[in-house]
This record gives C-alpha cells, structure tokens and sequence, in this order.
C-alpha cells in the first residue's frame, strides 16, 4: 500500500471503552466501482498516493489502514427524531472506519461510512445506502465547502453493485458505499444515551474525552465549569453552523438531536435543498409536514437541540451554569450571521453595528423582493465596487427596486476583503453556480438512464471554480 510520510493513523476513540461502540463487521458487496475519491482532502491526510485499487481495498472492502482500528466501530447514541424521544439508534448503516490526523493542523478527524452494513442498531434495515443518496451528499458537501460552511467532506463513493427496495424513489434501485472525513462523530445524542440510562461515570468520561480532544480550551479543573464551559463552546460551534447555513440559504432538513455533533460541524445529509429565494418557511423534507425544521426555524431547532445537551450535563454541573451557557447561543449567532454575510459579499469587518446593519438591510431586501437568493450574493461580491457588474446583471431590475437602497446605503463604506479575486473567470459569467433540487434531479437523470456521469463531473467542476474564486480553500 502507498501512504505519505505525512500519514499519521490513529486508535483514539477507542480509549472510550466497549460502552460506546459495538466492534462491527462490514458488509461484502458483490461489485466495486469507484465513483468519486477527494484527492484534495486525500492529501490533507497522507492518502493520496493510493492507486484506485488500493483506494477500493481500503474504502470499498474496508481492509483496516495500518495503525487505525482493527474492526470498524458502529458508535451508540440516542436522539430525539421530530422532538420524540428514539433509544434505538445508533449506527444503523455506518460505522467510524477510521481515524488521522490532519497533515495541515494536526487536528484529529475520523473516517465514517453510510451503506456499510448491518450492525447491532440496524433494527431490521438493510444497512445500505443507495446510490442516488451517495450522489446527492457529495454534491451537498462540495457546494457547502465552496460556499464557507464548515461541513463533513464526502471522500469516497464506490457503487456497490446491489438493487435496493426503497419507498422515496423508483426501486429497485442501484447501492453504494460512502466515506466521509469530519472533525467528529461525538453528537448531542451520545450524550443522552447516558443519561437515558443514568450512567453518570460514562457521561463524565464521554465529557472529559471530548474536551481533552476536540475542545481542550474549554478544559477547566473544577467539573462543573469544565461541563459549563464545554457547553457554552458548543453553543457558540453551532451557532456558527447555523448562520454559515443561513448565509448559504441552505436548509439541512433533518436537524434530531443525533445529527448535531459537538464540533459545530454540519453533517449527515438527507432531504437537504437549497433556498431558490428567501423563504422562512421552506423545508427540505417532504415528511417534515409541520415545518419543524425549516429554513426559518432552524436557529430555534438547535437551540432545542442544545438545550437537550444541558440536561445531560446536568448530573455534572448546577442548573445555573448551564443556562449561562445556553445564553450565548443566541449573541453568538446575531455576530455569526453578520460574519457569514461579510465572507458571502467578500468584504471587511467594520464592526458589529456596521456589519450587522448591512446582514440586516440586505436579509430585509431578499425577504421583501424574493429576489434570487445565490444571484445577490454573486452579484454584490465585493461590495459597491460590482455596481457595474450588478447593472448588467439577470437581477438589475431588483436592484432598482426601492428595497435596495437600504442595501447600497449599508454597503457604503466596505472595502473589499483582502486578497479577493474579482477578475476571476467565475465573474466573467452572468449567473452563480447554484444547486437548487431540480439541478439535482438533472444531473441524476443520466446517471439512472444511461450511466451517464458527464452532468456530475461538470458540476463538480463549476463548484471548484466557485470555490477559487471566493478562496474558499
């Protein structure tokens, strides 16, 4: 096998103990058929040398990298789905595969799968994932990355040549495999398992293992502030996902308490979509029929989600501290947005009045106008210095819109960001690339009739050069 010097294994999460993990075998598939490997991210971890072979032993197979885990492990945890209270998840179709230290920052990350099989929390699921689902992840991840949304990295997706029954779309229907690269797997459900079964030691040790790995800054001596401390960061993690999916106009669609994890990184992507204009009440999930986890209601559904965390903490620290955590989610999230909105428009900081005043002007106009949420952003990038570009714009007649001149009077005044690319190719065309669900659905089509990948190489390629030109890696 082929790995970088760079590359730096690790067994870390198995320091937990069997308590929060079930070593699980995973599934063998009849076929592999590599379709898609993140050769950026590969080198980010000391993988890129790998033939396309040893890439499919490794991550189609599952043959364990040399100094990682042994067996995969299928992680347990709990959750509230919808607000109902599930103690029967866990890793149903996935398990962590892998963990390595990142070759830039040494940060620890973990190799997790979706459609690896059956483990112990199947509950009588088949375990697979099917193939249009490991398509539509990849295109979520990548668009998410370009637009500055610190989100899970789709590494691998390897069809796996079995037909699956599914009730949400034509069956049979063909299978895959995927591997994607986080920060952690650690969610607000695994700590409530432990508390569902009033485990205070293993909620301590859960406690203790995440702030010495993954938050260590909130490492405090006394375990009340240290518990207190940690929540308080998590609240502000996830107060940053939400405003960088605001700013993004994206609506994950399934926000349980078992999809949020305690890094703030977004994952786990089912029935996600993309706003075609500001609307508070769009929902990605056709089953979601109250609207509980729309576009506009997301902010109040993690801040739920959070106040679930509290509760489990609550063994280890007193009520007080923990409700000064929980409030400082809320002005974490109001200087989050402002701080998307900026990195969205390309522009400097001038402080919280003046950036919050510009997020606040141009979120009234989208709402009142309906205009095109991604083309506004295209358009503006820069600030008032692409007034000629917007001119000529397929918006202009926005524009001109009296709801505007809030905007450009609350754009007076930015400069640009440092180091921003205008004379980019990507600004040279006359709409953004976006990804709005029937733009998924086109470049699914093909894939279904007639093996036709061409569609998904070409999106792939116009999210990278968006990702260039906004220097989003």
């Amino acid at each position: 096998m082929s790995y970088s010097p760079d590359f730096s294994p690790s067994t870390h999460h198995e320091e937990l103990g069997p308590s929060f993990y079930d070593a699980v075998e995973p599934a063998r598939f009849p076929q592999h058929i590599l379709r898609y490997r993140n050769q950026r991210w590969a080198e980010r971890i000391g993988l890129d040398a790998l033939n396309d072979q040893e890439w499919i032993d490794h991550f189609g197979r599952f043959q364990p990298l040399p100094g990682s885990f042994e067996q995969p492990l299928a992680l347990r945890y709990h959750g509230h789905q919808f607000r109902t209270y599930n103690p029967h998840l866990g890793d149903g179709r996935g398990f962590l595969f892998a963990q390595l230290k990142d070759v830039e920052d040494g940060r620890l990350l973990d190799l997790g799968t979706k459609g690896s099989g059956q483990t112990p929390w199947s509950r009588h699921a088949d375990g697979r994932l099917t193939l249009k689902g490991g398509v539509r992840e990849i295109l979520a991840t990548e668009m998410l990355e370009a637009l500055g949304v610190e989100t899970s990295k789709s590494f691998s997706l390897i069809e796996t040549g079995e037909e699956l029954e599914r009730g949400d779309e034509p069956s049979p229907t063909r299978s895959s495999v995927l591997v994607r690269l986080s920060h952690s797997h650690i969610r607000i459900g695994t700590f409530q398992r432990f508390l569902y079964f009033d485990e205070v030691d293993n909620l301590r040790r859960l406690l203790d293992h995440t702030v010495r790995t993954y938050l260590p800054e909130t490492w405090r001596d006394e375990e009340p502030a240290r518990a207190a401390a940690f929540l308080e960061q998590v609240c502000r993690r996830v107060a940053r996902m939400d405003a960088q999916w605001m700013a993004a106009g994206f609506v994950h669609g399934v926000l349980n308490t078992d999809n949020i994890n305690i890094t703030g990184e977004s994952f786990d992507y089912g029935p996600w979509r993309f706003l075609p204009h500001y609307d508070p009440g769009f929902t990605a999930a056709y089953f979601d029929e109250t609207g509980l986890y729309a576009f506009g209601r997301q902010p109040d559904a993690l801040l739920w989600n959070l106040y679930r965390l509290a509760e489990c903490l609550l063994p280890l620290a007193p009520q007080d501290l923990l409700e000064q955590a929980l409030a400082s989610f809320e002005p974490a999230l109001h200087r989050e947005f402002a701080q998307a909105i900026l990195r969205r428009l390309g522009l400097q900081s001038r402080g919280y009045e003046h950036d919050g005043a510009l997020a606040k002007a141009l979120w009234t106009f989208l709402y009142e106008t309906r205009a095109p949420f991604e083309q506004t952003f295209f358009d503006w990038h820069g600030g008032l210095m692409s007034s000629p570009r917007a001119e000529k714009s397929p918006s202009a007649a926005f524009y001109a819109n009296e709801s505007f001149r809030a905007v450009q009077a609350a754009l007076d005044g930015f400069l640009p960001s440092p180091g921003i690319n205008h004379t980019h190719p990507y600004f040279e065309q006359p709409k953004p690339c976006t990804m709005l669900i029937d733009e998924v659905e086109a470049i699914w089509a093909p894939i279904a009739a007639g093996d036709d990948w061409s569609a998904f190489s070409s999106k792939l390629e116009s999210i990278r050069g968006m990702a260039e030109a906004y220097r989003a890696y």
